[in-house]
C-alpha cells in the first residue's frame, strides 16, 4: 500500500527476509544467522537493528496491522465518490496487501500467539479498527443488511483475500498479477453484493 520508490532501508530488508524465512520454516525454525545471511550481514550484526527475533516478529505483525488500518483510513478519506467508490478503494488496497505481503499473512496465521500479550493486544485492536472501517462503508452501501450480516461478510471477504498464500505462485497456480487482482476484485465485490438479497 506504499507508493515509495526509493530503496528499502537495511531494517526493512531485514524485516522482509525475516518474514519470508519465518513463513517458510516457522519462527523457531530460523536463526538470526540465516536472517543475517539473507541480507548480507552477520547474525550478530542484526542486533544493531533489533533486540532479537521476538522484536522482529512483533514489528512485522504490529506493523502490518497498523499499515492496513492507516491505509484504510486514508482510502476512506480520499476516495472520490460515494460508498461504492470507497469500498472499491478498500478492496483494492487489501488486494495489494494480499498479493504483496503473502508471507505476512502466513506469519500472522502461524505465529501471532508467540507475541507478548501487549503486542498481541495491539495487533487485535488495530485489526478491530480496520474491520470497523469496512463495516461502516459496507453498511452504508447495503443498508438492508443487518450489522451481523455485514460484519460476517467483511470477515468472509478478508478470508477470501487473505487466501493468497494458498494459491501457489504466478504461473503455477496464480494466473499472473493483473489477472489475479481482477479475479479477487470480482470475488470480493460479488460477496458483498450478496448482501443486497
Amino acid at each position: 500500500m506504499s507508493t515509495r520508490t526509493d530503496a528499502p532501508t537495511r531494517r526493512e530488508q531485514i524485516l522482509r527476509e525475516a518474514a519470508r524465512l519465518f513463513a517458510e520454516r516457522g519462527f523457531h525454525g530460523v536463526g538470526v544467522d540465516e536472517i543475517g545471511a539473507a541480507v548480507g550481514i552477520s547474525g550478530p550484526g542484526l542486533y544493531r537493528h533489533f533486540a532479537g527475533k521476538d522484536a522482529m516478529l512483533a514489528e512485522l505483525l504490529v506493523g502490518i496491522s497498523g499499515r492496513l488500518y492507516d491505509g484504510g483510513r486514508k482510502r476512506v478519506a480520499e476516495a472520490d465518490g460515494g460508498p461504492e467508490a470507497v469500498l472499491g478503494s478498500l478492496i483494492d488496497g487489501h488486494i495489494d496487501f494480499a498479493l504483496d505481503d503473502r508471507a505476512l499473512i502466513t506469519l500472522h496465521d502461524r505465529e501471532l500467539d508467540r507475541l507478548r500479550d501487549s503486542d498481541r493486544k495491539l495487533v487485535r485492536q488495530l485489526q478491530r479498527q480496520y474491520v470497523e472501517l469496512w463495516v461502516a462503508v459496507v453498511r452504508e452501501l447495503y443498508p438492508h443488511g443487518s450489522e451481523a450480516e455485514v460484519r460476517a461478510a467483511v470477515h468472509a471477504v478478508f478470508g477470501l483475500l487473505n487466501s493468497t498464500p494458498h494459491l501457489g505462485s504466478y504461473g503455477a497456480g496464480l494466473p499472473g498479477r493483473t489477472a489475479t487482482e481482477a479475479l479477487l476484485r470480482r470475488l470480493a465485490h460479488g460477496a458483498f453484493a450478496a448482501l443486497a438479497g
